[in-house]
């Protein structure tokens, strides 16, 4: 595939081509020259390098980017693509996501499950000894729909599972409830019982962006590409402005050797942050 210009990266991820030519320095990343010597990104540099950006304007310790987008690069199978992995802060600490697990680069540890928030923890214990006259008070489906969220919040998954599916019981049309309950069951790797639910959210409510990102997730990691990129597709024809469904695209098209569409998608990914973010 054709690789971009320092230029081309600069423009992709809003920043500029002295800083491009500075993060390219680090030996996480070894792009490529032509006959004239400038440097030259593949789509895979690209993702190392936003991702780096990310990192550093998120305020993570320079050195700590570097050591862990290194380990990454190592411990990841030479055939594994990097953009089919997502790198997260969380506080000074950095996390590579794959499908099924979590790990810190750095020290090789693979994370089970991601803590819940501090304020998360502290409310936990009230919610669920509040439980108990909440179940018994609660008659309709918003009402445990409501239950459900506090339940899921606090990270009470089993609870929260039950409770958005007495929702679904009573209301048979609940499509928050379907999305939510998918999203549990999408990160327990029931991805089967997942898909159905957001296939039943769509089928309930076409116009629902979030179920079709997710549902596209979810046959994204089944290995559905084709249709996985199909659904993403509906999502933006719903709601344009999703910027993560730019980016799922972008990556996909870029697998598929679709470059021009990689760009376009990834282009849009960039100015949808920007705004989000207020960047200008």
């Amino acid at each position: 595939m054709r690789p971009y210009s320092t230029r081309q990266v600069a423009e992709l991820l809003g920043t500029s081509p002295a800083r491009v030519r500075s993060l390219a320095q680090r030996e996480f990343l070894t792009p490529a020259r032509n006959e004239k010597g400038q440097l030259r990104f593949s789509f895979q540099d690209l993702v190392l390098l936003r991702t780096a950006n990310g990192l550093l304007e998120a305020g993570v310790q320079p050195r700590r980017v570097w050591r862990a987008l290194r380990a990454a690069r190592t411990r990841l199978p030479a055939d594994q693509p990097l953009s089919s992995v997502r790198v997260l802060a969380d506080g000074q600490r950095v996390l590579i996501r794959e499908r099924d697990t979590a790990w810190e680069p750095e020290s090789g540890q693979t994370i089970l499950a991601f803590a819940v928030e501090d304020l998360a923890a502290k409310v936990a214990p009230l919610v669920m000894a509040a439980a108990p006259q909440a179940r018994a008070r609660a008659n309709t489906s918003d009402e445990w729909f409501e239950l459900a969220l506090e339940f899921d919040q606090v990270g009470a998954g089993e609870d929260a599972t039950a409770a958005y599916r007495e929702a679904i019981s009573l209301d048979g049309t609940h499509v928050n409830a379907r999305i939510n309950l998918g999203r549990l069951l999408h990160n327990d790797r029931a991805y089967r019982q997942a898909e159905e639910l957001y296939r039943d959210a769509l089928r309930i409510d076409p116009g629902s962006a979030i179920a079709a990102f997710n549902l596209g997730v979810v046959l994204e990691d089944q290995g559905a590409l084709q249709e996985a990129m199909e659904t993403y597709r509906h999502a933006l024809s719903v709601d344009p402005a999703l910027p993560d469904v730019h980016y799922n695209l972008a990556r996909l098209y870029e697998q598929q050797g679709e470059r021009q569409a990689a760009l376009r998608h990834f282009a849009s990914f960039r100015d949808l942050r920007s705004e989000r973010d207020g960047v200008t």
